[in-house]
């Protein structure tokens, strides 16, 4: 059918849209969206979990195409493109709700002169995040598999380079932490990304391990109390990591 035909009958107020050759394309093109936002979905699905079991580059795309149920093997390039594009949707999937969850911190936290107030801001929208993912879930273990990774760790930061509302929080860190030499702040701010970073990843493996009933309930812990199957939660987490990373801000310096 010509375009200008087309035109005519688009605009025929009487057509019914009985006609074959018409029927159908609307409902056709949104199943065809709908196959393939589900194939997506399912292909960073199991990309997060695999990538956070086993490491990234441990990892084929056919691997994760097989994972997801795609039988061809170029699925995962075919929607995503290369490694590294498939890593950012990841990102991507869960930046939103962090976003989220932080914006109201923030809004409370503005002109605040204690240096806990923005550690709150930072830490809790991440760890409310990784609770409200139930168990088991697999993203704190993927953030902490990219992270120690030179080639991608700069996929996570390109994504915290383009919140505004983190960018704001560190700023407000870096300012209430002004009294610091800048090359300890920056020692410190190392130790403080790891600290968040693997805590928030061994707390998610070990509440996967107890959901699954495979965490050694006698095991002893280095600090010398017996963990006897009790992971905690990530409330407490999310407390303890305040609590110390307050303490590592706030520490005398000595050199």
């Amino acid at each position: 059918m010509s375009s200008a035909s087309s035109a005519v009958d688009s605009a025929d107020p009487t057509r019914t849209g009985d006609d074959p050759a018409h029927a159908g394309r609307p409902q056709a093109a949104d199943g065809r969206n709908a196959r393939t936002a589900a194939t997506r979905a399912a292909i960073t699905a199991a990309a997060e979990r695999l990538f956070a079991e086993r490491g990234v580059s441990a990892v084929s795309n056919r691997q994760v195409g097989e994972s997801a149920g795609q039988a061809n093997n170029t699925a995962v390039a075919y929607h995503f493109g290369s490694k590294a594009d498939l890593i950012r949707a990841i990102i991507r999937n869960h930046a939103q709700d962090i976003e989220a969850r932080r914006a109201p911190r923030l809004e409370s936290t503005r002109g605040s002169a204690d240096i806990r107030d923005w550690i709150q801001c930072l830490v809790l929208p991440s760890t409310e995040h990784f609770s409200a993912l139930g168990t088991p879930s697999w993203y704190a273990r993927f953030n902490a598999q990219v992270m120690t990774d030179p080639a991608l760790r700069t996929l996570i930061y390109e994504d915290a380079l383009a919140s505004a509302s983190l960018q704001e929080t560190l700023q407000g860190l870096r300012a209430t932490a002004g009294a610091i030499p800048p090359r300890i702040r920056r020692t410190r701010a190392d130790m403080a990304r790891q600290l968040l970073v693997h805590m928030c990843s061994e707390r998610e493996r070990d509440l996967a391990l107890a959901a699954a009933g495979t965490a050694d309930p006698g095991l002893q812990h280095w600090a010398g109390a017996s963990v006897d199957g009790d992971v905690g939660t990530w409330e407490e987490l999310s407390a303890d990591l305040v609590d110390a990373l307050t303490g590592l801000w706030t520490a005398p310096v000595t050199r």
